[in-house]
């Protein structure tokens, strides 16, 4: 098994840990975003980075808040609301019109069409 901080990027390493009650997140400098930026090929400003590290901030902000919660005994959703989809009963609404459809076919047997063949 690959141990989790493997995947994990210098620059996010090198980031300011901030401690949210026992849990801790990263406060990223726009220094540290210029530097993602060009990692990723993107061209920034001092002001895109600054406003880009507040909002990444505060991400980061919100995961910690997220992560303190205490959620022991509760149990995953699939949806945020308790919704099920209606469905409509299976009930057949046409009537069976094979026999016509045949009827007007230049080939058939056993049922099925007959078609002339086109790869030899």
């Amino acid at each position: 098994m690959i141990p989790y901080k493997t995947f994990l990027h210098p620059v996010l390493c090198t980031a300011k840990p901030l401690f949210f009650g026992l849990l801790h997140f990263m406060q990223l400098t726009s220094e540290q975003v210029q530097r993602i930026a060009r990692l990723a090929r993107l061209e920034i400003s001092e002001t895109e980075a600054a406003a880009s590290s507040a909002q990444l901030n505060g991400i980061f902000d919100l995961i910690a808040r997220m992560q303190a919660i205490d959620t022991t005994g509760i149990e995953p959703m699939a949806h945020a609301q308790d919704v099920s989809q209606r469905l409509r009963a299976d009930v057949v609404s046409e009537t069976d019109r094979r026999a016509a459809y045949q009827a007007v076919a230049p080939e058939t047997e056993a049922g099925l069409y007959l078609v002339p063949k086109v790869i030899e």
